[in-house]
């Protein structure tokens, strides 16, 4: 799954070429209605657990949790046509635009953000910069995406120890709705609670000690909000065919 869902025009943020540059807070989501599914940090389980189904995928970097948020391609059932986010929790991956970390040439962190973003401006909103030198709204950014990109490698190690303790299925199922029509889901993994009941002893220590188990129960209780996503997208249909 792309770093890079839904940024149009990528930018490695400068002084120099951005030092007008001012950003208002976001309260329209359009920007993410066109994604069925968002990468998630294992520090959002919790909160994600109440509100999306929590599945893996397999990404570059290996197997990696997602918030599943629709049903079809391009489409998110948790925005709706005005732009509103219609959830208690957002996934950090969401919150985080419109800036993004980068890369440097040595390997350090790069702010960079889409420049093609509504929330910029050079006459409303927060400064980035001031006398040459970084906003409090610009350190907080930065110091927003240091935190996600800790805890993006937190997760990728987390995701690889249940990989190779060999507890993935395959998990391809059939969303059928109130009308009848039916949606495949593919490509989707989840946690097989067989595997997970046949773990040695220590193995399961292990889990608990550290935290894993827990929030392994928590991404399987959330498969239950599926029931949710299907409610949403058979209120939707309806709507947009009475549109037409």
């Amino acid at each position: 799954m792309s770093e890079l869902l839904f940024y149009e025009k990528v930018e490695a943020l400068n002084e120099q070429v951005h030092g007008a540059l001012r950003v208002k807070p976001i309260t329209n989501f359009r920007y993410a209605a066109k994604v069925n599914s968002v990468p998630l940090l294992v520090s959002e389980f919790g909160d994600c657990a109440r509100e999306y189904p929590i599945v893996f995928v397999r990404g570059d970097a290996g197997v990696i949790p997602v918030a599943l948020i629709g049903l079809r391609e391009a489409e998110n059932l948790f925005v709706d046509s005005l732009g509103k986010w219609d959830a208690r929790y957002i996934p950090a991956f969401v919150r985080r635009y419109p800036f993004v970390a980068g890369k440097g040439d040595e390997g350090q962190m790069v702010v960079c953000i889409d420049s093609s973003a509504s929330c910029f401006d050079d006459k409303t909103g927060e400064p980035l910069f001031a006398d040459g030198k970084p906003t409090k709204q610009l350190d907080h950014a930065m110091n927003f995406m240091r935190d996600f990109q800790q805890g993006a490698l937190a997760t990728e190690t987390i995701s690889a120890r249940l990989q190779s303790l060999d507890l993935f299925r395959d998990a391809d199922s059939v969303a059928r709705l109130n009308d009848g029509t039916q949606f495949r889901l593919n490509g989707m993994s989840v946690v097989d609670e067989e595997k997970l009941k046949a773990l040695d002893k220590e193995v399961c220590y292990e889990l608990f000690s550290s935290g894993v188990l827990g929030l392994i129960h928590a991404h399987l209780i959330s498969l239950g909000n599926l029931a949710g996503l299907v409610d949403r997208l058979s209120k939707r249909r309806p709507a947009a065919k009475a549109a037409k």
